[in-house]
């Protein structure tokens, strides 16, 4: 966290999904630094506990573990912000699973649709939740972590890419519903420096990095700025959109 960021999200209340480590931690604390508090979610608990001392401990953050996918979860989390630091604002749904890889034709169809309940069913219910408790009457703004995957095909991934390309459709939808009062954006990542998304890269990073204009991978900083900028009253007027964040990737035609 650096002192140079702005505090345009001053006072104001998140939920990130998926945030004790990577990106999603990366988005928190980003989100911190300009001036929010935050409650994380992930699966355990510990690796929370951590993700809340390195944010500034619980004046600034909270943790409630428990599966993304689980509507119990997600209903004791909206609870217990709204307890301890009010009403919330700003949504950021990050949780999404790959647990596939290999063409589309020898896909587990039960892996298919655990991922779909992941990465695009449980985001909507989490928006759901959102609206339930106020967020559309009071307004706010909700982004949606998709990916470059579907944007583009990218063999080996294909049905996470499709996954992302339906949470990608969602947002548009989702942002002519509940505008004017709620903006819903994406961002689409290309390959970012995360225990997820190491075997993209792993043993190999140059040959990848060298496919990208900019001559890097991501790291989840290059995201958590985007997002910030989308949830902030910068993107006052921006909604339905989805932000490829890639390094120029696609400028190249590759995922």
């Amino acid at each position: 966290m650096t002192a140079t960021h702005t505090r345009r999200l001053e006072g104001r209340t998140a939920i990130v999904t998926g945030s004790s480590r990577g990106i999603g931690l990366g988005i928190a604390e980003r989100l911190v630094a300009e001036g929010a508090r935050v409650c994380l979610t992930a699966r355990k608990q510990d690796a929370l506990d951590a993700a809340v001392e390195s944010l500034g401990g619980p004046e600034v953050a909270m943790a409630v573990a428990g599966r993304a996918d689980d509507l119990e979860h997600q209903e004791a989390v909206f609870a217990a912000v709204g307890e301890r630091f009010g009403d919330v604002e700003l949504l950021v749904n990050n949780t999404g699973i790959n647990p596939a890889y290999g063409r589309l034709v020898d896909l587990d169809l039960d892996v298919a649709r655990k991922i779909v309940e992941v990465n695009c069913i449980a985001a909507l219910s989490w928006v759901q939740k959102a609206v339930a408790h106020g967020l559309e009457s009071r307004g706010g703004a909700i982004v949606n972590v998709s990916s470059v995957a579907g944007v583009r095909p990218a063999p080996g991934i294909g049905f996470y890419g499709a996954s992302k390309a339906m949470l990608t459709h969602l947002t548009e939808e989702l942002a002519v519903e509940l505008g004017p009062t709620v903006r819903v954006n994406a961002v689409a990542p290309a390959v970012v420096k995360t225990r997820f998304a190491e075997a993209l890269y792993e043993g190999r990073e140059e040959q990848v990095a060298a496919g990208y204009p900019l001559g890097r991978l991501g790291v989840p900083e290059d995201i958590a700025g985007v997002v910030a900028f989308l949830l902030s009253d910068d993107a006052a007027w921006v909604t339905g959109q989805c932000l490829v964040v890639d390094g120029g990737l696609l400028l190249k035609g590759g995922v």
